[in-house]
């Protein structure tokens, strides 16, 4: 390739771009004046001439435009605006998704707000009424139910734990009351824990550089395949696009909690963790077959675990016979049959791999 006022042209002298047509063009009109002046051929005579050639860039924006387009097609229909209705009679607002046909709608604990009654607007327009089934501040996750009978277009909760950094994801909600924005970006970073506006630790959580804003709250985070890997949360106010989801795969256990009990029992070891790779030599020395862990980044000094002698930086690899591969296994595993059991905590410690067994007791109930 070479370049000539600026623009690349190959061997054959071709050219695509308006730019280098517009260049070609006048090229053409200089050399026509410059014959009927002179009588001879113009300067530009021999240039070679601007023929359009195929640029990969349009192939790969045509391909990213599909995925997104794609990826809304098959979740924007299954995308909510809910209303909470306060007391005083004062509307918020924020987003939900449909997580079966029969009106069960994924939200946020923080756009529920306890509320006993909240309008629900679907994507053909009807305006109806939600109740909660139960919701779990700890996550910042709630479920809806609409208060007749309806049939509604469900979205499918994918896999979060197959979602790897630079993927590209897609967010749809109502920022700022405006219906069904769709926003794209890629997943910064898997498995973060975030302290909420109430300073509660929320965990396991996808960052995204997708635009968030105040009424994206509760709508989806869609992949490529048309799956739900996450139910939007938080910003972190004045960042540039840092905003985080609650991961599909913790989405879907709270919310089988919520069905069967109403709200979530979990036992409490008083650890906050995030997800971690586990080095290929550090794992084929360990003897494990894993390549991620959850990694303990914060622990309460009077907690079950700290008690138990786990230590800030020691890698959860198993609970029991759970094996640990992100902060969704380990909520898993400390799930209500947990609570006051004891439990042997394998875990790698400078790179040394060791068993702690820990007895979780009851996380408290939220205030």
């Amino acid at each position: 390739m070479d370049v000539r006022k600026g623009r690349k042209y190959d061997a054959q002298g071709r050219s695509g771009g308006s730019v280098a047509g517009l260049f070609d063009s006048r090229a053409r009109a200089f050399d026509r004046q410059w014959r009927q002046t002179f009588g001879r051929p113009g300067p530009y005579d021999n240039y070679p001439r601007a023929t359009p050639v195929f640029d990969a860039g349009d192939h790969a924006l045509d391909a990213y435009s599909t995925a997104v387009i794609g990826a809304v097609n098959a979740v924007g229909p299954s995308v909510v605006r809910i209303h909470p209705i306060s007391e005083d009679g004062r509307m918020g607002v924020g987003s939900g998704v449909v997580a079966s046909a029969d009106g069960l709608i994924l939200t946020n604990s923080h756009v529920a707000r306890g509320e006993a009654c909240l309008e629900v607007v679907v994507s053909d327009g009807r305006v109806l009424m939600a109740c909660p089934v139960g919701d779990d501040p700890y996550t910042d996750l709630a479920l809806l139910k609409i208060d007749k009978p309806v049939t509604l277009p469900a979205a499918r909760l994918g896999d979060s734990k197959t979602l790897r950094r630079g993927q590209l994801v897609v967010a749809i909600g109502n920022p700022l009351g405006f219906e069904a924005t769709v926003t794209a970006g890629v997943v910064s970073a898997v498995g973060r824990s975030l302290r909420g506006e109430t300073g509660r630790l929320i965990e396991d959580l996808i960052q995204t550089d997708a635009s968030l804003n105040p009424g994206n709250s509760g709508g989806p985070l869609v992949s490529t395949r048309g799956e739900v890997v996450g139910i939007n949360t938080a910003v972190i106010v004045g960042a540039q696009n840092i905003c985080f989801a609650v991961a599909s795969n913790t989405a879907a256990f709270v919310m089988a909690e919520l069905l069967k009990y109403g709200h979530v029992r979990r036992g409490y070891v008083g650890v906050a963790a995030q997800q971690v790779a586990i080095p290929r030599e550090a794992a084929m020395a360990a003897g494990l077959t894993q390549a991620s862990a959850a990694v303990i980044a914060g622990l309460e000094p009077h907690g079950p675990g700290a008690a138990a002698g786990l230590r800030e930086g020691d890698v959860i690899v198993g609970i029991g016979q759970h094996r640990i591969t992100g902060v969704d296994d380990l909520l898993r595993a400390l799930d209500h049959d947990s609570i006051g059991r004891a439990l042997p905590f394998h875990i790698l410690r400078a790179a040394k791999r060791m068993t702690i067994t820990v007895t979780p007791t009851e996380r408290r109930p939220w205030p």
